[in-house]
């Protein structure tokens, strides 16, 4: 019985049942039909148990002759049927699904992607593009395209909580975390031999986590039919230790199956290192994998191509001006800071150096004690420079090489901790190293260990005056405040951040000041950083733990290098927190704070950072070079080695400079030339071109068209307000504001934002409409508009749009009539044995002149020109309603033209989906599109010419 009642009730059909008309969405249970109320939204989508509740079909009625509207009221009316849809008919359907407005060019991967089946590809755009909306966007139209049911994204564990903010608030998507935290919590709910990854359609998983042996193969076995891979470039080394092994091997099961979906993501895609470069394309396609380094000659020309068709790289200057759309990017300032080491910081740092020098020339207990020596002894070096706090710190605790069992485990936590690596995450190096050696330390005896209480002591006495760095730190705040910008200072340890805090607070009184380091977990960071922005002049101190993973542009301007990165890609993942799209002052700062007689910082400034800034200023973008860190980890080794330790320090540095790190410098900076100029080579070879700038345009305008556009919804948000009593208060590119003090109360009722007591006790109901078509203002407005239209019982004053409509014109020479109809369509997709329905719907334009019964039809655009016309002339009501029901009386005359339409209109929709699937011969084919018919008329508008009566 259920099955029969099933089978009646075509998905886009109206039904009837709890005494009001629905529309039959698409569901794979027999017993259940899920509906959603005629003009309703997603959010009041209801399921019905055919076996115990009567359901029958329903029909549209036609309009009434005598509710008739103003000139408004056909476009008001459009309007809010297409802003509503959910489900599209536009060739991009999942623009209907999402709260903002892509910027056009975002949508050239998600082009490039339809036209691959499966989806192999490699998005490599500049940092702060936008490489998460491009593959989220992607992501998104697969799922509503029925193409898949399931999403992985493997991220670092630190970006696992933007991913799924983003998902969440930009693309209507909630995703589970899969964290070391979060994993025994979901595990715990699962029946028997069932995964996480089966329990759960939308996951958002910790690369490290899942890459372990424990994990790796329950993954693969379950893993969904689309993976995002984020910072994929970290899982492209299989040449490293144990770890980058583990990710290679993850994603390369994961590549295996030649039909699941894989976007890979990352701002760095060729490090300079060759063979990671070919695995990373390996992953997409094999024959990728084998392509020779230089693709320039002509005869390599297919090879381009097909390399073209998977890999997207972009700058930002490339992105600036698309389509007559601009996008807004900070102009970076990039300045310095300078100060010099008072005699008495001098000294303490010439002392700790003999120290360290001394410590590793020494040669007890084996190769795993030197190596932890090593270590301490650079950790301490960075801790000096970086603030007499940590200095302190440092001092006073126990090395953390200590706790290795190894030389390899030594050199690995080592360079974690001190190095600055961008391949793992930055959780956790902002803890100070230690120096302390183990008790049982065979080479340092009582006197040396009074040494060291004494250098910590010293440390101590430091602080404030003496600490030239600190005062030049706060005079480059305050210049920075002073031009109205909102700065992080970003240091290295934690004692560090909450040392320069403390003084920061102290000496700019009227700015809120907040440290935020490791010693916060996650959702208290986020806390404090979000109170902060709360303030007009403020000032955030951070360590490194907020390099990665927050995106801080919208209430930050400004970055103070207070200690230098070791690694220059962690400069610019520091800067690109507010150096990317969303930024809304025109200019950021950057700010590197450095000490012009500090050896340390000299020597990371010539070899790696000062070359780096120049490579970004000429090219555009960051170019990493392989091996920068052995050959900067070198250069320091021979900065504690060369030379005895009772030798004069001052002169030691310049015979070193000359001596070593000239040459080493010249050396590695031809290498990284060499670097820039392939880097240079590539992206002239593959800036995107695959997808022509008028193919983008072409699918944007058919999207806007389905779906309303930011103009569009401007305009019905504007009229639909004052149309209900409504007074707009502010307006901008963005969005308006209005004050709904006479709006009707059913109207506020459906608005997402709660009214609240004004400055007097009064009610502000002042609410934000942005012109984004998913926002819920947006929503409930276009649905209240519908919905009252739709209903005849209504009140008068609240149904601001009507069915019907008589003007006299200029802008006909002849009796023209405009039907707005809603059209619904059956999107059948098949893959394999599995069939998917979905319904699809737009708003259309019918247009003819003369007499229902002998019409000559109208273009579309002819159709879309007469909503527009204004009146010319007046109309009486009974002339008016005379016109109408003449109108109204001859619609069943159009009733074949009306069908043949719908099959028209489908036909079109289809080729837009063709379009769109260019060289996926099988995702085209696998798409039938049906219209449901009759369609719905809602309105019908009739055109007279002046002087016509």
């Amino acid at each position: 019985m259920a099955g029969r009642l099933r089978q009646d009730f075509q998905v886009g059909s109206l039904v009837r049942v709890r005494g009001r008309d629905w529309v039959v969405l698409s569901d794979a249970d027999p017993d259940l039909l899920m509906l959603r109320p005629l003009g309703g939204t997603d959010e009041e989508v209801t399921a019905v148990y055919l076996p115990i509740e009567p359901v029958s079909p329903a029909s549209f009625p036609r309009p009434d002759a005598s509710d008739l509207g103003d000139f408004r009221s056909a476009k008001l009316l459009r309007d809010a049927l297409r802003l509503g849809f959910r489900d599209t008919t536009a060739p991009l359907r999942s623009i209907a699904h999402i709260a903002f407005e892509p910027r056009p060019y975002q949508l050239v991967p998600l082009l490039m992607a339809l036209r691959l089946d499966p989806v192999r590809l490699l998005i490599a755009d500049d940092v702060g593009v936008g490489k998460t909306i491009e593959s989220a966007l992607i992501a998104r139209e697969l799922l509503d395209r029925g193409e898949v049911n399931r999403l992985a994204i493997l991220c670092p564990p630190h970006l696992a909580e933007q991913w799924q903010r983003e998902l969440a608030e930009k693309f209507n998507l909630d995703a589970e975390l899969v964290l070391p935290g979060t994993a025994n919590r979901l595990e715990r709910g699962l029946a028997l031999n069932e995964s996480i990854f089966d329990r759960y359609p939308f996951v958002i998983v910790s690369t490290d986590f899942i890459k372990t042996d424990r994990r790796w193969q329950e993954f693969v076995r379950a893993c969904p039919e689309l993976v995002i891979v984020d910072e994929a470039h970290e899982c492209a080394d299989q040449s490293g230790g144990r770890s980058s092994h583990q990710r290679y091997r993850l994603i390369a099961e994961i590549s295996r199956d030649t039909s699941r979906h894989l976007i890979l993501v990352t701002a760095t895609p060729h490090s300079g290192n060759e063979g990671a470069f070919h695995n990373l394309l390996g992953f997409l396609d094999p024959r990728l994998g084998q392509l020779p380094d230089d693709l320039s000659p002509e005869a390599r020309r297919a090879e381009r191509k097909l390399l073209a068709n998977h890999f997207v790289q972009r700058r930002r200057s490339d992105v600036l001006r698309y389509l007559d759309t601009s996008t807004a990017f900070p102009k970076r300032e990039s300045l310095d800071q300078t100060y010099k080491l008072s005699p008495e910081y001098r000294q303490f740092f010439y002392d700790v150096l003999r120290w360290c020098r001394e410590r590793v020339r020494q040669s007890g207990g084996g190769e795993h004690r030197q190596r932890v020596r090593w270590w301490a002894a650079l950790g301490l070096l960075r801790a000096i420079g970086s603030s007499p706090a940590a200095a302190a710190a440092t001092l006073y605790q126990r090395a953390l090489p200590e706790a290795t069992a190894s030389a390899a485990e030594a050199d690995d936590l080592g360079r974690r901790t001190v190095m600055d690596l961008t391949d793992e995450t930055a959780e956790g190096t902002d803890v100070t190293p230690g120096a302390e050696p183990e008790s049982d330390e065979p080479t340092l005896g009582a006197s040396e260990r009074r040494r060291l209480r004494e250098l910590a002591l010293r440390a101590q006495q430091l602080k404030g005056p003496a600490d030239r760095k600190l005062e030049a730190g706060i005079a480059a705040v305050r210049e920075l405040v002073s031009r109205g910008k909102s700065p992080i200072v970003f240091c290295k340890f934690i004692e560090t951040a909450e040392y320069v805090a403390a003084a920061l607070r102290n000496e700019l009184r009227d700015a809120t000041v907040e440290a935020v380091t490791g010693r916060l977990p996650h959702d208290e960071r986020e806390r404090r950083v979000a109170a902060l922005a709360e303030h007009p002049k403020r000032i955030l101190v951070a360590t490194d733990c907020l390099s990665e993973g927050i995106n801080l542009q919208e209430h930050f301007d400004a970055v103070l290098h207070y200690d230098l990165a070791w690694n220059p890609t962690r400069h610019e993942q520091r800067e690109g927190r507010v150096d990317r799209f969303g930024q809304p002052s025109k200019s950021v700062f950057t700010v590197m704070l450095y000490g012009d007689d500090n050896p340390v910082d000299g020597i990371v400034l010539d070899v790696l950072l000062r070359k780096h800034r120049a490579i970004r200023e000429s090219l555009g973008v960051s170019v990493p070079v392989p091996e920068s860190q052995s050959v900067l980890e070198a250069i320091l080794e021979g900065l504690l080695l060369r030379g005895r330790p009772d030798e004069e320090i001052l002169g030691q540095l310049e015979l070193f400079e000359r001596d070593v790190v000239a040459p080493r410098r010249i050396e590695f900076h031809r290498e990284w030339d060499r670097a820039v100029e392939q880097e240079r080579k590539s992206r002239s070879l593959f800036a995107q071109e695959g997808i022509k700038a008028e193919e983008v345009a072409a699918e944007l305008e058919a999207t806007r068209q389905a779906l309303g556009g930011p103009l569009d919804i401007r305009w019905f948000a504007e009229n639909a307000l004052v149309s209900l009593g409504g007074v707009v208060t502010s307006i901008d590119q963005d969005g308006l504001q209005a004050s709904l003090d006479h709006a009707p109360r059913a109207l506020l009722d459906q608005l997402a934002v709660e009214r609240r007591p004004g400055a007097n006790g009064n009610r502000d109901d002042t609410f934000p409409f942005p012109f984004s078509r998913t926002h819920p203002n947006i929503q409930a407005l276009a649905s209240f508009v519908l919905d009252t239209a739709l209903d005849p019982h209504a009140p008068s004053e609240l149904r601001i749009a009507r069915r019907g409509g008589v003007i006299r014109t200029r802008g006909v020479e002849r009796r023209s009539t405009l039907l707005l109809l809603r059209l619904r369509y059956n999107f059948v997709t098949r893959h394999g044995a599995d069939v998917r329905l979905q319904l699809g719907e737009e708003a259309g334009l019918f247009a003819f002149s003369g007499s229902p019964d002998r019409p000559e039809f109208l273009a579309p655009a002819e159709a879309e020109r007469l909503l527009s016309l204004e009146p010319a002339a007046n109309v009486t009501p009974d002339q008016a309603r005379y016109h109408l029901q003449r109108i109204i009386d001859g619609l069943p005359a159009l009733q074949d033209a009306l069908e043949a339409f719908a099959h028209q209109r489908a036909k079109a929709i289809h080729r837009s989906h063709e379009r769109v699937a260019a060289g996926a011969k099988i995702r085209s084919l696998n798409l039938s599109i049906e219209p449901c018919l009759p369609p719905d008329i809602l309105g019908v508008y009739v055109y007279l010419p002046v002087g016509q009566q």
